[in-house]
């Protein structure tokens, strides 16, 4: 793992040749590229459409991960295996199935269609909110697994004793419940983060070219302008935002420790 991120790092310091290739000779003008307007820009776009789609999976997967972890014990592998059953077929089928849902001849429309929908058919697919549906329906499972496995390690006696004070429900949630499981909320959010805004394969196919985010400029950088040096400083910002998201995520998990400490006592 750590050769080739030495590797990237190295090519992010050299020159991009005439015709393509890496002459090394050492420069930060690839770096300053970043920060141009134009690439800013994209990161920002990118950075916006990862946050919603970590957003709206965490809002998805809590309830989902919160009912399986309050099922019967003799039920919880079922449900578990219902939520990571779509890993079962291979990610660019699952990519493609939405094309077929969501194109103004799909599934979606024909089934308006047969309601008594009479307008014109729907445009759903080639759009932000189609990567942003496609994105979330890939990464959801890992948010619902992250949060099941803070879920079923909390302590009920802490919920128990939360009532007896006479908290309500909604309090006992607030109060104990969630900051107690916020160490699986954030790892499930940092990974569905980091994997959004790196994606390429899913605003190529559901947003037609249409939204580049940063993981297309990179596989464009490498693949087709043949700019490796460039292509590897926009790689090397990505794995910086990595380590401060996971940073983050540490401290979030230390401090939830402190809280169950503190509750124990």
């Amino acid at each position: 793992m750590v050769a080739p991120c030495l590797l990237i790092l190295g090519y992010a310091f050299f020159e991009r040749g005439t015709w393509g290739g890496v002459v090394y000779t050492f420069t930060l003008e690839n770096f300053e590229r970043v920060f141009d307007p134009l690439y800013a820009r994209i990161f920002l776009n990118s950075a916006r459409i990862a946050a919603t789609v970590t957003l709206l999976a965490i809002l998805i997967a809590y309830p989902a991960a919160y009912a399986i972890s309050r099922a019967p014990k003799s039920r919880q592998p079922l449900l578990l295996f219902f939520a990571v059953l779509p890993f079962w077929s291979n990610y660019l089928i699952r990519t493609y199935a939405w094309i077929v849902l969501l194109n103004r001849e799909g599934l979606i429309n024909n089934v308006l269609r047969w309601g008594g929908y009479e307008g014109e058919p729907l445009s759903m697919l080639y759009s932000e909110g189609a990567v942003i549906t496609g994105l979330v329906y890939n990464y959801l499972p890992f948010v619902i697994l992250a949060i099941y496995s803070s879920l079923s390690r909390l302590d009920m006696s802490l919920i128990e004793a939360s009532r007896d004070l006479g908290a309500g429900p909604i309090r006992t949630f607030l109060r104990v419940t969630l900051p107690l499981t916020l160490p699986g909320v954030a790892a499930g959010g940092v990974f569905v983060f980091v994997l959004s805004i790196g994606n390429f394969v899913t605003p190529a196919l559901l947003g037609g070219g249409r939204f580049q985010m940063i993981g297309n400029l990179v596989y464009d950088q490498f693949l087709t302008a043949n700019d490796w040096p460039f292509g590897a400083a926009l790689g090397m910002i990505l794995i910086a935002i990595m380590i401060v998201l996971l940073t983050l995520q540490a401290r979030a998990t230390n401090r939830a420790a402190g809280t169950v400490r503190e509750a124990e006592r």
